[in-house]
């Protein structure tokens, strides 16, 4: 992460940066695989009269596969949207997100995501059990849930 100070005089905003920090930026403003672009930072005011321009995703998501979960799971040829997928693919997310917050442990905001995803996992189980309870029972072995 780059970070680039903003200088300003008080109460009058943000102000260009000084030669030698624009400098500094040009150059280390990361170029996007060799085709010449440039990302364009994202601003962040962090206090009165202070800025940072941060590069690149603040926080980025973990890209988990999809793929292989959907093709286990799907219960016709064209299905990626079905309970039994969507249930599949929480259980998928709620076991990576219960690995970070063992690292974690302070990450609240993490852990309200993860109460969300396993109350709409709940639902959607429930919903399997009410439609159709081979189904459901299966599910439960194939992802290795208790009930």
């Amino acid at each position: 992460m780059l970070l680039v100070g903003l200088f300003s005089v008080k109460g009058s905003g943000p102000q260009s940066p000084r030669p030698r920090d624009r400098e500094e930026s040009a150059t280390a403003l990361p170029r996007d695989g060799g085709t010449g672009t440039v990302r364009v930072p994202r601003v962040f005011r962090t206090g009165r009269s202070e800025g940072r321009v941060i590069v690149g995703n603040y926080m980025s998501k973990a890209q988990l596969d999809k793929k292989p979960v959907i093709e286990d799971f799907k219960t016709h040829a064209s299905d990626t949207g079905s309970a039994e997928v969507q249930i599949a693919l929480l259980t998928q997310r709620i076991v990576h997100l219960t690995e970070h917050l063992r690292t974690h442990r302070k990450d609240f905001h993490s852990r309200r995501g993860l109460i969300a995803m396993t109350s709409r996992r709940r639902k959607l189980l429930d919903y399997v059990k009410a439609h159709d309870l081979d189904k459901y029972k299966e599910l439960l072995v194939r992802l290795k849930l208790r009930r």
